[in-house]
């Protein structure tokens, strides 16, 4: 398993195995999406992205993005009541289906961060639903709950936007 950054020749493989992988993982939560999927891997304020690789295979990606977006700063702010700047998020992880289990979300996670704090921030993330299969994912790797927010594009039927940090991570407001 190889890890290395994302070129733009891997986003219709990413758009095919983000659409694979979702009716198990419920992610993204709405599926079609009302806009192209490659604006949902390439998000705005995007500081870094990678691909997992297994024997060249393109088997998952995660990104890292700055809270640039007002709506999701103004979330995070409200919900925590920790300042947007100094953190940086852990965004667009997800692995090829059937590949759960292997590893793979675990190190791409591992390169996310390493990005993070070498930038001199703090990672954080999002998870819709702390009880998913994606929030004990982040809650085993010692992440945990620090705000919610109820952002207009979840569905009715999902559970709040869960904002994460890991135990050993403080921030002052």
């Amino acid at each position: 398993m190889t890890i290395r950054e994302r070129q733009p020749d891997d986003l219709p493989v990413l758009v095919t195995l983000l659409g694979e992988q979702q009716p198990a993982t419920s992610y993204p939560q709405r599926w079609p999406l009302p806009y192209p999927a490659e604006e949902f891997i390439v998000r705005p304020g995007e500081l870094a992205a990678w691909v997992a690789l297994d024997d060249g295979e393109v088997v998952g990606h995660v990104s890292v993005t700055a809270l640039t977006d007002g709506r999701m700063a103004a979330d995070w702010v409200e919900a925590t009541g920790l300042p947007s700047d100094g953190v940086a998020e852990v965004s667009v992880l997800f692995v090829a289906g059937g590949r759960h289990g292997a590893g793979i979300g675990g190190m791409l996670l591992d390169t996310a961060m390493a990005e993070i704090r070498g930038r001199g921030l703090t990672p954080m993330l999002d998870v819709v639903g702390e009880d998913t299969s994606a929030g004990l994912f982040y809650r085993r790797r010692g992440w945990r709950t620090v705000g919610r927010a109820r952002p207009p594009w979840l569905p009715d039927h999902r559970p709040d936007l869960a904002f994460m940090l890991l135990e050993d991570e403080r921030l002052e407001p």
